[in-house]
């Protein structure tokens, strides 16, 4: 597990949240300036102090037992195999490394600054685990732990939902131009595909059934993350705050999407690809952070059998921002702004 601070820091109320329409450069020129003027923070003690807890330990045996798993569910074969390894990775794995090494932290722990929620939040989505629906595409299984960026504890009890388009890069829950379909599609303001909500465990873990997203025009493959530490469940499964400790955005290797995007229905896709090197977020946001997600594929050197991905980042507990949301979904369906 590598132990990333991803995205986080104390420039949440300076951020502007990203609307239909926004220019993502922009965006990247203002995130480069609050990178700027923002000391960085080495927590590299947090290694040790992981490794003495046992956290590092049941990680390891929490992800190797979970690999375990999805391949006997999708009856694959061998062993989980990491393929890519160009991650700010010095380790040259092989089908022989030992899981132990695979699913182990790295030392360095570094504070990084926010990134925009984007404008496709949408508030008051449902508890749950498995977000798939009826989405096709790769499957991904994540493994996210949540970390206080000043004790090195788990944050336990915490509500983190992620958000991400489809394999045709289009985001559920929304109608705007900005989008992977037409604005005109309001019925897609009632979907609820590949969004979910799901409370941190005693050791500050979430874990997510998804498939692996897809691009659209202006931005490279990500995730999007957000983390509410006082949010309450509603008595209909569902979370509606919002207030986050924490906003952020996961990526992935190049070459893992290369990958994915040689497949159905990703190469169907037609809008215009950003590669990481050329998105200008990722850019700015990799120069105080590490905002990659590790992963091994199931199904030998091949994507086809599913990934696990899992990464670990820390907060700012005392942290409290207003996000910008696209919808609200209410028990009679979703409605914008």
């Amino acid at each position: 597990m590598r132990f990333t601070s991803l995205i986080t820091g104390a420039l949440a109320a300076s951020v502007v949240a990203a609307h239909p329409g926004h220019d993502h450069e922009a965006e990247a020129r203002n995130l480069e300036s609050l990178i700027d003027r923002m000391p960085r923070r080495d927590l590299s003690h947090c290694a040790e102090i992981i490794k003495r807890s046992g956290m590092e330990a049941r990680s390891i045996a929490r992800r190797e037992e979970l690999a375990a798993q999805l391949m006997k569910k999708r009856g694959l074969t061998g062993r989980a195999t990491p393929i890519n390894t160009s991650h700010k990775s010095t380790k040259g794995y092989t089908l022989s490394t030992p899981y132990s090494t695979i699913f182990a932290t790295n030392n360095t722990c570094v504070l990084s600054p926010e990134v925009t929620e984007g404008p496709y939040y949408v508030a008051g989505e449902y508890i749950r685990k498995d977000t798939v629906e009826k989405q096709t595409g790769v499957s991904l299984t994540l493994d996210i732990q949540v970390l206080n960026i000043d004790t090195c504890k788990p944050v336990t009890g915490a509500y983190l939902e992620i958000w991400h388009t489809n394999a045709t890069g289009v985001y559920s829950g929304v109608s705007a131009s900005g989008n992977g379909n037409s604005a005109k599609d309001k019925s897609n303001l009632n979907a609820t595909f590949l969004r979910g909500v799901q409370q941190t465990d005693s050791d500050g873990v979430v874990q997510f059934n998804s498939i692996f997203p897809g691009h659209y025009t202006g931005r490279t493959t990500h995730t999007h993350v957000l983390v509410h530490t006082n949010a309450k469940a509603l008595a209909n499964g569902t979370i509606m705050d919002v207030t986050a400790s924490h906003v952020g955005q996961f990526f992935y290797d190049q070459d893992l999407i290369t990958l994915v995007e040689a497949t159905s229905p990703y190469k169907s896709n037609t809008q215009s690809v950003t590669l990481n090197k050329n998105d200008g977020i990722l850019t700015q946001a990799s120069k105080t952070g590490d905002p990659f997600i590790n992963y091994v594929t199931l199904g030998g050197s091949s994507v086809s059998g599913g990934l696990l991905g899992w990464i670990a980042f820390g907060i700012d507990t005392d942290l409290a921002k207003k996000v910008s949301k696209g919808a609200t979904l209410y028990a009679s369906g979703g409605v914008s702004g």
